[in-house]
């Protein structure tokens, strides 16, 4: 199985470790593009502090992150599953795993990022600021930089089981599965159920949507489920407690959309 994550925008210091070695990060065939998104932010940080905000998005309090990537070269570097905090990875904690449970998240769990492409959670990484959404002034939206690259490295990656897709649609722009890959790939909408004068209405609820995505992929790892496929995947989660709802893709080579359905949101 193999489940791809969005990062977080929090991220977590990045702390006293040994800076950044490009080379030693997963997915090996990703560098020499790392290494061109690296270059271009860090000449970017380095240079104009009010271009390089406007090029990322940040406001006027955010400065400090411009200087942050401007020492990605030199900055300390940590387990990228430390690096990335906010909702989804509160709920997912990797810290309190058992370690079965941890050697199942270091195989299995693929971080999406502007700045990398993808790592795993066991990859050292310093603190950055960059999201799939920016445009840099070399090398154009990230998210179609990010194509080629991609989809020359995750094919092999997937292997030849179960695709958890759990992204967000920015970080799903840099590679979406086709042909028998996508015929095995789950995508999951978290939906809030609630009665309304009597009547049921579901709506989409962004903090809780990632929480519960969290506290899904906590669940197969704690578990130890390992479904092969789609199908597998509803049974599993039926099993551990989720309300599933999911239909086979009408034509082959699709993925599968599953909907939880949540009636309590925290």
């Amino acid at each position: 199985m193999l489940v791809l994550l969005p990062p977080s925008e929090g991220k977590a210091s990045s702390g006293r470790g040994a800076p950044l070695k490009p080379e030693s990060l997963s997915l090996p065939g990703l560098t020499a593009a790392r290494e061109a998104v690296l270059a271009e932010l860090v000449e970017l940080c380095t240079g104009d502090e009010d271009k390089a905000r406007e090029v990322l998005g940040l406001s006027e309090g955010q400065r400090g992150e411009v200087a942050k990537n401007a020492g990605l070269r030199t900055a300390g570097a940590r387990p990228a599953g430390e690096i990335y905090t906010g909702v989804l990875y509160d709920a997912l904690d990797l810290a309190s795993l058992d370690a079965a449970a941890r050697k199942r998240a270091a195989r299995s769990l693929l971080v999406f990022s502007g700045l990398w492409g993808a790592v795993r959670v066991t990859d050292r990484i310093p603190s950055y600021r960059c999201s799939m959404g920016v445009k840099l002034p070399g090398l154009g939206a990230l998210g179609a930089y990010w194509r080629a690259p991609m989809a020359a490295v995750l094919p092999e990656a997937a292997g030849d089981g179960l695709v958890l897709d759990l992204r967000s649609s920015a970080y799903a722009a840099a590679w979406k599965p086709k042909g028998e890959v996508a015929g095995r790939t789950a995508t999951v909408r978290v939906l809030h159920a609630q009665v309304v004068d009597g009547v049921e209405r579901r709506s989409v609820v962004s903090h809780f949507n990632k929480a519960t995505k969290g506290r899904i992929v906590r669940s197969l790892l704690t578990a130890g489920a390992a479904p092969k496929d789609p199908a597998e995947l509803v049974e599993a989660l039926r099993d551990l407690g989720y309300v599933v709802e999911a239909e086979p893709p009408a034509k082959a080579g699709k993925a599968w959309a599953l909907d939880v359905v949540v009636t309590q949101i925290h």
